[in-house]
């Protein structure tokens, strides 16, 4: 079963944080070593950017459609 949204809304930026403090304290090059893919260091830093942008376009394409129906 899926968590609710306000749940994954607080669990995201915390395993992400949590993530980027095992990165930090593992990693000897932490900030020249997030730049592959295959660190945990980049995905730590990728989500928390991601999941804000997909919903700003995704409200964006929300109200486009609620906008271009109502005109």
């Amino acid at each position: 079963m899926l968590p609710s949204l306000p749940t994954l809304t607080v669990l995201v930026p915390l395993l992400s944080l949590a993530g980027l403090f095992y990165s930090a304290s593992v990693d000897e090059t932490f900030p020249q070593g997030c730049t592959s893919t295959t660190s945990l260091c980049f995905y730590s830093l990728l989500l928390p950017v991601t999941v804000p942008v997909y919903v700003f376009f995704h409200l964006w394409t929300w109200m486009g459609i609620k906008l271009f129906r109502h005109n």
